[in-house]
C-alpha cells in the first residue's frame, strides 16, 4: 500500500499539524519540570506525556481506518455510555492532583482517566447524528430543543463535579455544530440570550437595556418565530436573570475569587489573585524572543501555578516570548484552516458537522487558556489542546483528531 492511499497520510496538513503541537507540548513539559528546586508534581512528567503520546499516533493511525458510518450508527450508544459513566464518577470519581473537592476522574488499572474529555466526542457524535437528519438545518427554535437536551445532559454532570472549564468546551461543541449545521444567526443569538442575561444580570441598568433589545429583536425577527417561541425566549432570558444571585451564592468561595481576580486582580494579589498576577509577570517579562528554553526566571522559582497544565502558555510566553507564542497560535490557526476545509469538502453532513463541533471543542480551550493567561477571561481551569500536561486529555483529542482524518478518508 503507498503512503498515500492511508487517510493520516493523505491529509498530513492536519494531522502534522497535530502532531507538531504534540511535540512542542511535550518540550515545554520538560521544561515546567526544571526549576532550582525540583518538584515531584512536575519533574519527569514529560516522559508520562511522551509516553502517552506515542499511544496516541497509534489511535490516531488506527481510528483512521474505520468508516464514519460506524460512529454514525455508535454515536447515540456512545453518548448514553458516556452519559453513564459521567453519572457513576459523581459517585466514586476523584479530583486529580491540583482539583480538591472535584469528582472528575475514574482510576482504571492505575490510569487516572477524565471521562469529560470522552464525552465531549460522544456527544459531538450524537449532535452530529440528530442535526443531519434535516437537510435544511434548523429553522425554528423549537428545532433546537433535542440539541440542547443532548449538550445539556453532560454538561449538568460536569458541572455537578464541579468542572466548569470542561463544561465550557460543551457549550462550544454545542454553537459550533448548530451553526455548521445551518441554524441562522438570530435563532442562534436567541438562544444564547439566557446565558448572556445571567451574565449582565449583574447590573439591573444593563441587564433592563439589554432585555428591551432583546423584546425588540424578537418583534424584528417575529415573521420567523411562533408565539410560543418568543415566550419561550423571553422566559428563559427572566429566569436566567432571578437564578443569578442565587447561582452566586450557591459558587464555591474558591470560584467566585475567581470571577472577582478577573474583574480587579489587586484585590487579592496574594491569594486568589496570585495565579494572574503572576501568569502576567511571566507572559510580559518574556519580551519578543523569551528568556530561553528552560530558563524562565517565573517558573524556575516556582512563582507560576500549575505552569504544566493550564499555564503552561504561560511557560511558553516567559521562555520563548512574543514569537514563541505566535508561533503556536499560528500553528492552531492552521489546524482549524484545515478542518474548516474539510467540513466543507464533505458530502455527508454529520461528518462536516462532527468535525465542526471538535473544532468548537479546541478552539474554546485555546480561547479560554490563553484567556486566562493574559487576563482576558476568568480563571476556569481548562487546558490547552495538545499542550498542557494531562493523558487522558492528550490522547482523547488524538481520538477525535482520528475520527477528523477517518471520516475524510475519500476527501482529496
Amino acid at each position: 500500500m503507498k503512503l498515500d492511499g492511508l487517510p493520516w497520510a493523505r491529509h498530513w496538513p492536519f494531522t502534522g499539524a497535530v502532531l507538531a503541537l504534540s511535540i512542542f507540548g511535550v518540550a515545554m513539559i520538560y521544561s515546567a519540570g526544571v526549576k532550582n528546586i525540583p518538584s515531584p508534581v512536575t519533574e519527569g512528567i514529560w516522559v508520562r506525556q511522551a509516553i502517552v503520546l506515542l499511544g496516541s499516533i497509534l489511535v490516531l493511525i488506527g481510528l483512521s481506518q474505520i468508516p464514519s458510518r460506524w460512529f454514525e450508527w455508535m454515536a447515540i450508544p456512545l453518548y448514553l455510555l458516556s452519559l453513564g459513566v459521567l453519572a457513576v464518577t459523581l459517585v466514586i470519581g476523584t479530583g486529580s492532583g491540583t482539583a480538591e473537592g472535584m469528582r472528575s476522574f475514574l482510576t482504571v488499572a492505575g490510569f487516572q482517566f477524565q471521562p469529560g474529555e470522552a464525552a465531549k466526542i460522544t456527544t459531538a457524535l450524537a449532535l452530529a447524528k440528530l442535526l443531519a437528519r434535516k437537510a435544511d438545518g434548523p429553522e425554528h427554535l423549537r428545532d433546537l430543543v433535542w440539541p440542547v437536551a443532548i449538550v445539556g445532559a453532560p454538561l449538568a454532570l460536569v458541572v455537578l463535579q464541579p468542572d466548569l472549564g470542561t463544561a465550557l468546551a460543551f457549550v462550544g461543541i454545542f454553537f459550533a455544530a448548530i451553526f455548521w449545521a445551518g441554524t441562522p444567526w438570530p435563532m442562534i443569538l436567541f438562544t444564547a440570550s439566557p446565558g448572556l442575561s445571567l451574565i449582565l444580570s449583574f447590573s439591573t441598568w444593563i441587564w433592563s437595556a439589554y432585555f428591551l433589545s432583546l423584546i425588540v429583536g424578537l418583534y424584528i425577527y417575529r415573521y420567523r418565530l411562533y408565539l410560543v417561541e418568543s415566550l419561550g425566549v423571553i422566559l428563559a432570558n427572566l429566569a436566567a436573570g432571578a437564578i443569578a444571585q442565587p447561582l452566586w451564592n450557591s459558587l464555591q468561595q474558591y470560584q467566585r475569587n475567581r470571577i472577582l481576580v478577573f474583574l480587579d486582580p489587586d484585590i487579592d494579589p496574594q491569594g486568589a489573585g496570585w495565579q494572574l498576577v503572576q501568569s502576567k509577570v511571566a507572559v510580559g517579562s518574556g519580551g519578543v524572543l523569551g528568556k530561553g528554553f528552560t530558563l524562565g526566571t517565573q517558573k524556575r522559582l516556582n512563582f507560576l501555578p500549575e505552569q504544566h497544565t493550564d499555564f503552561i502558555f504561560s511557560v511558553v510566553g516567559e521562555e520563548l516570548g512574543f514569537v514563541g507564542t505566535s508561533l503556536a497560535l499560528v500553528i492552531f490557526g492552521y489546524l482549524f484552516f484545515r478542518m474548516i476545509r474539510l467540513a466543507q469538502a464533505f458530502d455527508d453532513p454529520f461528518s462536516g458537522i462532527f468535525v465542526f463541533a471538535i473544532l468548537g471543542v479546541w478552539l474554546t480551550h485555546v480561547v479560554v487558556n490563553v484567556g486566562m493567561t493574559v487576563g482576558v477571561v476568568p480563571i476556569t481551569g481548562i487546558p490547552l489542546p495538545f499542550i498542557s500536561y494531562g493523558g487522558s486529555f492528550l490522547l482523547m483529542s488524538w481520538v477525535a483528531a482520528g475520527l477528523v482524518v477517518g471520516m475524510a478518508r475519500d476527501v482529496r
